[in-house]
């Protein structure tokens, strides 16, 4: 075995692990388009301050996660650990913060320092659906809907669960926010380091602490429901509304928060209980402060990000590896012929390969070892008489066909 093998939580995607991927971006891909996404592609490494600001200087991600390096010319630059700053950014820069709203679909490889596990790489993929410059709740049921066709179109809805929760507007948050302060105070000697430090920073984050004395502590923590303004709540009710009319399920969790403060009102996450720790397959809601951060205007935006790997694993079956045609020539002189066909099958639409070299009995072998459903086989007699033997791989029939009907016989 070669010592050069890929480096520690990456992976080589190759036969059906490959399958499954591609299938879960094709799938999505097809999907967002009819709900009228357009697909964007941003560099996968951009100035650090792009995630600095869009995922905040304190966040884990920042601190501990990000691959971050010094380019040649003294520039700070990052491997991105997420998509939607490089999207806002992207946004900004590109002068559509004039042209809303912008409905972005967008897929491509993360990166982020964080101890492998299932489901959890250091290079990773994702899927992501975003509407830039909406502020109406349609918007963030339109892009829950298109999470859940996805979902249901790769055939794993049914194992999955939407948990859903509103942060309310600044007003409600800043109501919230002073009650906890008051709530976790009150059990300071119960909290672990981490979520003393967030009591101070950011108490809101206390509430998705891992640790299990926080999570004791939690479970009697207020929730936002009654700090909620006028406006949230009608925020929030018009948005089950719309999702019952889209018809996807979900159930209240008031325990769903995000750690910065241009989050607002929806927050929402699709779980999963098999994939044991990785519970969340898709995640996301709204972000109304983050096109300011890259220097833009303000820009209402709602959206989510899928783990592909995840949902590869979700998927029950991988998609049938694709089933060709072989081209099997027998003799030098049936090679000319052989080539045309190939050509001509190719440029129907129908998957072929031919054998670069090898007898009939060597051809053959490699027609079944790659699965071929039909080959066609030409010898200087079939040529003569402009026929070919097509055999069917599955059953073992074999035809004769005129050369001129090989292609309308395949398709």
């Amino acid at each position: 075995m070669s010592e050069l093998q890929p480096v520690r939580g990456t992976r080589d995607l190759i036969g059906e692990d490959a399958r499954r991927h591609f299938h879960v971006i094709e799938t999505a891909r097809k999907v967002a388009a009819t709900f009228g996404f357009d697909e964007w592609s941003t560099p996968i490494f951009e100035d650090t301050r792009v995630f600095a600001r869009g995922l905040g200087d304190t966040s884990d991600v920042v601190m501990k996660e990000m691959y971050t390096f010094t380019d040649r010319g003294g520039e700070s630059l990052t491997l991105r650990p997420e998509a939607t700053a490089g999207v806002c950014r992207a946004l900004v820069t590109n002068g559509l913060t004039q042209s809303l709203p912008q409905k972005v679909f967008y897929t491509g490889p993360m990166f982020r320092y964080e101890r492998p596990q299932k489901g959890r790489y250091r290079q990773f993929h994702q899927i992501d659906v975003e509407v830039l410059g909406s502020d109406s709740p349609l918007a963030d049921a339109e892009v829950i809907s298109c999470g859940w066709t996805i979902l249901q179109a790769l055939g794993v809805a049914q194992d999955t669960v939407l948990e859903l929760n509103t942060l309310g507007d600044r007003a409600s948050r800043d109501l919230y926010r002073a009650a906890l302060v008051e709530y976790f105070t009150a059990h300071k000697a119960g909290l672990s380091e981490d979520s003393l430090t967030r009591l101070e920073r950011n108490p809101l984050r206390i509430l998705d602490s891992k640790d299990d004395g926080d999570r004791r502590i939690v479970a009697d923590a207020p929730t936002i429901e009654p700090f909620l303004t006028t406006e949230a709540a009608v925020f929030y009710d018009t948005l089950r509304n719309h999702l019952m009319r889209f018809g996807v399920p979900f159930r209240q969790n008031w325990r769903i928060v995000r750690g910065l403060d241009y989050y607002s009102h929806t927050a929402f996450e699709f779980v999963t209980s098999r994939l044991g720790a990785q519970g969340t397959v898709l995640g996301g809601g709204r972000y109304d402060g983050l096109v300011e951060e890259m220097g833009g205007p303000h820009t209402p935006c709602v959206g989510w990000a899928a783990g592909v790997e995840r949902l590869s694993m979700l998927m029950a079956e991988p998609p049938a590896a694709p089933r060709g045609v072989a081209i099997v020539p027998v003799g030098d002189a049936a090679e000319p012929i052989a080539l045309d066909i190939l050509l001509a099958l190719r440029q129907a639409g129908v998957r072929a390969e031919i054998s670069y070299r090898g007898n009939l009995k060597r051809r053959m072998e490699r027609a079944n070892k790659i699965g071929a459903r039909a080959a066609v086989i030409l010898g200087e007699a079939e040529i003569a008489r402009g026929v070919a033997q097509v055999k069917d791989l599955t059953s073992g029939e074999q035809a004769e066909v005129a050369l001129a009907g090989i292609v309308q016989h395949l398709s």
